[in-house]
């Protein structure tokens, strides 16, 4: 496949995402899924995909507002904005772990989604009453609370142990975030915004974060999604509402083994399958290779416990008994990337050693605009670039390959995708207008 520059006109991307799309279908198709033509079953959002996107707490400080979501047309392709994160007390209760940014920053009309600024006196504020405009003015976003992430995830195993742990844990999440009763703010002023959860437990199991795990966070991280379940069902009893819950759950085969996935299966709406950093700055030596690879380059020097691709996290799943409509893809708006890289027998740098260490993890918006050539595997379907001035090979997804993960969840009949994390779109919102133009067969 011919190299393309960043600075490739929008037709050149479509007819490369068209090329490359052709080949990916072809490759769907030997593995036993249905055309992409295929009709899917219908769900509850009458066999609309999901895009969810994550909208970081932290990102206003760089100037990135609720409001941004509109500018970029990004918003018209969501059908939900989760929000990273809830933090976990010492005492395992949710508890914002910025309440500043939150629900007490006051913003000027020029910020603002209504265009209104913030009253003096008004209770809520922050985040949390942009997103209660957002809301407003586009009725069908779903907003969800994502709980935990790769720096918040230390208080999981403890509090999950008990049963009287867990039940707390998920009443403080509900109290909160549900019913809207804030610290210092009056009773339910941040009531009707977020429609569920999105538990994010890094990893049960598995040290994440250097954090405290052990054999009994399997049971235990079942146990703790069923109580989610239970009482966001009796919330919802009282309101006629179905809340949603969602786990954020790894794509290593390794770390997945130890998920008891078909009993989460029956509390969780779909698992949010983290299909990105594959490769990375764990890596520092190299080989560089792919960070969100849809199919696997039989060409990759790793060794076979270390090659991890979209297509097996889902075959993954699918055979433990987790219902395809039951499977979300993660989707990265960044980059990894080595330095000190040699262009190796292609020229281009890939699969080739690292003796600099990592670069970074550049938002999309960055790496696209940053020195080198793009080049393109049809196999692993992803881009790459390398700048062989610097001997930095940078791994990402662009508008083609976010188009053809797309067809590809068509055409498994995947629940959909989310993005992390909104902020690393370009102005434009070209990922996410390719994206949601792709799931939904536009």
């Amino acid at each position: 496949m011919p190299a393309n520059s960043p600075a490739a006109p929008r037709s050149a991307l479509l007819r490369r995402a068209a090329t490359t799309a052709a080949a990916a279908c072809c490759a769907v198709a030997l593995l036993g899924a249905a055309p992409a033509s295929a009709s899917a079953a219908p769900d509850h959002r009458g066999g609309q995909k999901e895009l969810t996107g994550y909208f970081t707490q932290w990102g206003i400080y760089s100037g990135f507002m609720e409001k941004n979501l509109i500018t970029t047309g990004e918003i018209d392709h969501l059908t939900e904005l989760d929000y990273a994160f809830s933090d976990i007390s010492a005492a395992g209760l949710c508890s914002s772990g910025d309440s500043w940014a939150d629900y007490q920053r006051p913003f000027s009309a020029a910020e603002s989604v209504s265009g209104q600024a913030d009253a003096a006196g008004q209770a809520l504020l922050g985040n949390f009453n942009q997103l209660r405009e957002l809301k407003a003015a586009y009725p069908k976003l779903k907003v969800v609370m994502s709980i935990g992430g790769w720096s918040w995830s230390g208080q999981f195993s403890q509090l999950a142990a008990t049963q009287q742990g867990r039940q707390n844990f998920v009443a403080s999440c509900i109290d909160q975030f549900v019913k809207g009763n804030l610290p210092g703010l009056p009773a339910g002023a941040a009531a009707g915004i977020f429609d569920g959860f999105a538990v994010d437990w890094e990893y049960p199991g598995e040290p994440g974060n250097g954090n405290p795990y052990g054999p009994q966070d399997t049971p235990d991280f079942t146990a703790l999604m069923q109580e989610f379940r239970h009482q966001l069902n009796q919330a919802g009893a009282a309101t006629g509402t179905h809340y949603l819950l969602t786990a954020n759950t790894s794509a290593n085969p390794a770390f997945a083994a130890k998920l008891e996935l078909p009993k989460i299966a029956k509390a969780v709406d779909w698992f949010n399958v983290m299909t990105f950093d594959y490769h990375g700055s764990w890596e520092p030596a190299g080989p560089t290779d792919f960070s969100s690879a849809l199919f696997q380059d039989p060409r990759d020097p790793n060794p076979a416990n270390n090659r991890y691709t979209v297509d097996q996290a889902v075959d993954y799943y699918e055979k433990q008994g987790v219902r395809p409509e039951q499977i979300g893809l993660a989707i990265p708006y960044y980059a990894h990337e080595w330095t000190g890289v040699t262009p190796g027998p292609n020229g281009d740098g890939l699969f080739q050693p690292a003796t600099a260490g990592v670069a970074g993890t550049p938002n999309y918006n960055q790496v696209v605009t940053a020195p080198g050539q793009t080049h393109w595997d049809p196999l692993a379907a992803e881009p790459y670039k390398y700048d062989p001035a610097t001997g930095t090979f940078s791994s990402y997804d662009d508008p083609a390959s976010v188009w053809i993960k797309g067809q590809y969840i068509r055409a498994k009949n995947l629940r959909g995708t989310f993005v992390w994390s909104m902020d690393g779109d370009t102005s434009d919102g070209s990922l996410t207008a390719a994206l949601g133009r792709s799931l939904n067969g536009r």
